[in-house]
């Protein structure tokens, strides 16, 4: 039940700040039309508990797909992270890539976070996270059941789950047919600047860059330094990025994100779950992690 994206992921996996210079990601597109909001029936998966919001486009095929333009690469986005156990290192330029795998999908649960990027989440727009992809990039996303395909702008981190290769947003996840099952599988093959270069739309029609202006930027919380043990969920040198994996837990770990703190150290932010009275229980609280989410917590003590 992590979802890619988490919306946010991490941040080196992502930074909160834009580059100097960066150019600001496609518009989303709001139909005019007068199609009735769409009924999504689920047939259950793993995001049977999200959804599209009240409100939804009224006509979600008209949203258009990312158009690919030269961007350059965020700073903090694409530097080496750590989570869940395993260690990630994003490519630092754009080139060919390509390949097949499970595509899941997250929704209102994410919808207006900070994704890695710093962007807020649109779940309207044609975005996506991939854990190692440069920020940002775009791809093509197929899904081979049916033979539709989008193309998405990659500006998060994620998922974390294990098997699954990208999070779509839930606009790109309904276009290519697989809101119902939660997951499905996908190809997907990177666009290089220049492949379908368009022009790009006027910066003023931006919806994301609104949505950032509108909400002005909340103070970091005090950083806890509580002493026991703990199970150790990832680590960066951005704490940015590590308050962005906190957030994606706590919706995911419903009462037990209580618990959830981040630990400075030097140059390093821990994102740990504690703490736990002695090494027994934290050995307890690890195993419901990995039966229920896949999770693969370390076991630390400070």
């Amino acid at each position: 039940m992590l979802a890619a994206c988490g919306t946010q992921a991490p941040r080196p996996v992502s930074d909160r700040g834009e580059a100097p210079g960066a150019v600001p990601p496609p518009p989303t597109f709001r139909s005019e039309g007068k199609k009735p909001a769409p009924a999504i029936k689920y047939s259950g998966g793993f995001y049977k508990d999200d959804g599209p919001g009240d409100k939804p486009p009224e006509d979600i095929d008209a949203i258009p797909d990312a158009i690919p333009r030269v961007e350059p690469l965020h700073r903090f986005a694409n530097n080496p992270y750590s989570v869940l156990g395993r260690d990630y290192v994003p490519l630092r330029e754009i080139r060919p890539y390509k390949a097949r795998g499970i595509g899941s999908w997250y929704g209102r649960k994410f919808h207006g976070q900070k994704t890695s990027s710093g962007e807020p989440y649109d779940m309207y727009g044609m975005t996506a996270a991939h854990p190692t992809l440069p920020i940002p990039s775009y791809v093509r996303v197929s899904n081979p059941a049916n033979s539709k395909s989008v193309v998405v702008r990659v500006n998060d981190r994620g998922p974390f789950h294990s098997g699954r290769l990208i999070d779509l947003s839930w606009t790109a996840a309904w276009k290519l047919g697989y809101i119902g099952e939660g997951s499905t599988l996908v190809e997907v093959e990177s666009l290089l600047p220049g492949q379908t270069l368009a022009a790009a739309p006027p910066v003023a029609d931006d919806p994301i860059a609104r949505m950032a202006a509108a909400e002005p930027e909340p103070p970091l919380p005090q950083l806890q330094d509580a002493r026991g043990h703990f199970l150790q969920l990832g680590a960066f040198g951005n704490r940015d990025n590590a308050e962005a994996l906190k957030a994606r837990l706590a919706r995911e770990l419903g009462s037990l994100g209580e618990k959830l703190v981040i630990q400075s150290a030097g140059k390093l932010f821990r994102v740990q779950l504690g703490p736990w009275p002695d090494a027994a229980a934290a050995q307890q609280a690890g195993g419901r992690l990995r039966e229920s989410l896949g999770m693969t917590p370390v076991i630390v003590q400070r």
